[in-house]
């Protein structure tokens, strides 16, 4: 089954933002747009270099209302720690989730049992805590975060555009289409 348009799953977890330990949990998403950006582990290697890139691209995602929420299996402790550590770490601004008793990977369907360690995922949802957008890489392939804004902006144009949709490599301000029988054939 597709998480697509399902709710977020019920969730507490501790996270590590501005210096700080807070809570987070599903009713923390609602009333804005969120990402759930999840990676297999702190120290690592492909992993920071996809953090660094969500940071350096944070605020255009907070122009947007978006929180981002970067996700793994370690502790806050641990998240803390690395963010000390690191000079990529340590410049983000966006809180780091955890999920050492892995319920927010079960729910999100990204966990990898026989490793205890989360795939790479990416979930946008909406101010209703509904999934939009699903994306899961090999572990061995990053992503990028300007093609995450693209499209973290078509979905929330479609939001307020319901009779209308984006098609394929749409980028803001491009013209859209608006399904109909008269399109039948004729794309």
């Amino acid at each position: 089954m597709s998480l697509i348009n399902t709710e977020v799953k019920p969730f507490s977890a501790k996270a590590y933002h501005n210096g700080e330990f807070i809570d987070v949990n599903e009713e923390s998403l609602k009333g804005k747009w969120n990402i759930f950006f999840f990676y297999p582990a702190d120290f690592t290697f492909v992993c920071p270099t996809e953090l660094g890139d969500l940071a350096d691209n944070y605020e255009e995602f907070q122009k947007l209302g978006v929180e981002i929420y970067g996700v793994s299996t370690d502790t806050h402790f641990t998240h803390k720690a690395w963010h000390d550590s690191s000079d990529t770490i340590s410049k983000l601004n966006y809180p780091m989730l955890a999920d050492p008793t892995h319920v927010v990977s079960r729910n999100f369907e990204v966990l990898i049992e026989a490793d205890g360690v989360a795939e790479r995922g990416t979930f946008v949802v909406d101010p209703q805590g509904k999934i939009q957008i699903v994306e899961i890489n090999a572990g061995n392939i990053g992503r990028n975060a300007e093609e995450l804004l693209r499209k973290v902006k078509a979905a929330q144009y479609v939001a307020a555009h319901p009779n209308e949709v984006c098609p394929a490599k749409w980028k803001e301000g491009e013209a859209t289409l608006a399904p109909s029988l008269d399109l039948v054939g004729k794309i």
